[in-house]
């Protein structure tokens, strides 16, 4: 079995060969409106079946805000940030926080057991290997066998690695299955680009339950970067713990996700789906407020960039961000570096450790100007950090598929959940702070007594910024 370390490399060079044949010299374009403007609209909530009244959205904006301190998050972020995304913000949702491969993949088995009518799955890797991918592939068929209809979505490069005859398999149980912009052109669809990647990690089971965050299906998920090593987890190959992020939810918000997943499928114009009830009626399961957000190349900008930048620009109190590749353009740069100029605690949390070191110097290349205005850098020691999720003002959250780099928000297909309200910000915190004790903080003036030969390969890692 091809080893995730190897695949990875192959499609980074992969990704940069056809970003230079494709792409050219090409910059990302200002892509959002003026962030000082405000709305003249109030923010208007919907119970997944449709908005709610003026007088019920402001209820429960109330209720969110309560103890909020002096952050005017809600009245100078949420309605411009409406107008741009366009989704709604869903109310009566519950959300689990979900700690790296085992919990989430616990989570994801107990849900495809207990499917009774539909499972909707994409994801941009999907491994053969026996520990993960081939467990889900035989739970996947056996739900395809008892009656409930499977739709697999996979990336053709991030599974480059997984056998044809791998899928095959599933498709012979009557799983309808989809290759995502083959790199093959002559099996792509009419208007193939062979650039545009699908990065989302998405589940949906029976219409009712979804699972959104960074974990692809594999292998180096198996074991959590908390738990503790063990003399025969160190002498495997690829030892070092993968440290990711996920939810699980349920709740009206579910049926957002189901038009993404419905919307990428209709493009890459799979076959049609079996007729089920996608769509349930569903009721509040909790007191989560939630925005579905899915990011394309077909929109004139990343709505998950839109929203993050809006977040970071509407920040008073704190911006902490955890990402696996770090990679900003010069307006993202532009906002992290503003924010802590006015007094913003401005948090990114890196890896030490990378599957891709172009990006990992090109990462680093970023070090000493944010450093020197106030942004703290912490990076994570002892496992290869994969997460990407965020916090604002301890009132906005996000986790998602999407990395601080432009290939997210040029190139892929990302998905992300955005969840308003301090009870949920509050579990964020606390897994943070836990990420922190096992951290880094980098100092400027320890940064500065780096090697000449380090910062050769940061200026030369630099120069592919555009393409990572």
């Amino acid at each position: 079995m091809t080893t995730r370390m190897n695949v990875n490399k192959l499609y980074c060079l992969v990704y940069l060969l056809l970003s230079l044949a494709l792409t050219g010299c090409s910059s990302i374009p200002i892509m959002v409106p003026d962030m000082s403007m405000r709305s003249s609209q109030p923010v208007q909530l919907s119970n997944g079946k449709g908005p709610l009244s003026a007088k019920k959205s402001k209820a429960i904006l109330e209720r969110l805000q309560k103890n909020g301190g002096d952050s005017n998050i809600f009245d100078r972020h949420l309605a411009l940030e409406a107008e741009i995304v366009g989704s709604p913000l869903v109310v009566g949702n519950s959300v689990d926080l979900l700690v790296d491969g085992p919990t989430t993949y616990s989570s994801m088995f107990e849900a495809i057991e207990n499917a009774k009518d539909s499972i909707n799955l994409e994801t941009f890797i999907f491994e053969d290997d026996p520990e993960v991918g081939k467990r889900f592939a035989e739970l996947l068929m056996n739900k395809q066998r008892s009656g409930v209809q499977v739709n697999l979505m996979y990336d053709s490069v991030g599974s480059l690695g997984t056998p044809k005859a791998f899928f095959q398999t599933l498709k012979d149980t009557g799983i309808n299955v989809l290759e995502f912009n083959p790199i093959n052109p002559l099996a792509g669809k009419k208007g193939w680009a062979v650039n545009e990647r699908d990065h989302r990690k998405l589940l949906i089971v029976d219409g009712e339950t979804a699972f959104v965050g960074g974990i692809n299906i594999s292998s180096v998920y198996s074991r959590g970067s908390f738990s503790k090593k063990s003399p025969e987890s160190d002498s495997k190959k690829n030892a070092i713990p993968w440290r990711d992020t996920h939810v699980r939810i349920s709740g009206p918000i579910v049926s957002e996700f189901q038009k993404l997943f419905m919307a990428n499928w209709t493009g890459q114009r799979g076959d049609p789906l079996a007729s089920r009830n996608y769509f349930p009626e569903i009721t509040a399961k909790g007191n989560e407020v939630v925005r579905a957000i899915g990011s394309s190349p077909d929109e004139p900008y990343s709505q998950m960039y839109v929203t993050l930048l809006s977040a970071i620009n509407s920040a008073e109190s704190q911006v902490w961000l955890t990402n696996a590749y770090f990679v900003p353009d010069p307006q993202m740069l532009a906002a992290l570096k503003e924010a802590a100029q006015r007094g913003v605690d401005v948090r990114l949390l890196l890896p030490a450790k990378t599957d891709s070191n172009l990006v990992y110097y090109a990462s680093r290349s970023y070090y000493d100007e944010l450093l020197s205005v106030g942004v703290k850098i912490y990076e994570r020691q002892d496992a290869l950090l994969h997460a990407k999720t965020g916090m604002v003002d301890s009132v906005w959250s996000t986790i998602g598929s999407t990395n601080l780099d432009w290939r997210s928000f040029v190139n892929n297909y990302e998905i992300n959940a955005v969840l308003l309200g301090q009870e949920f910000s509050a579990k964020m915190k606390v897994l943070y702070e836990k990420d922190l004790r096992t951290s880094k903080l980098i100092t400027l003036e320890a940064w500065r007594k780096r090697s000449l030969f380090a910062r050769l390969k940061e200026n030369s890692a630099r120069l592919w910024a555009r393409f990572l």
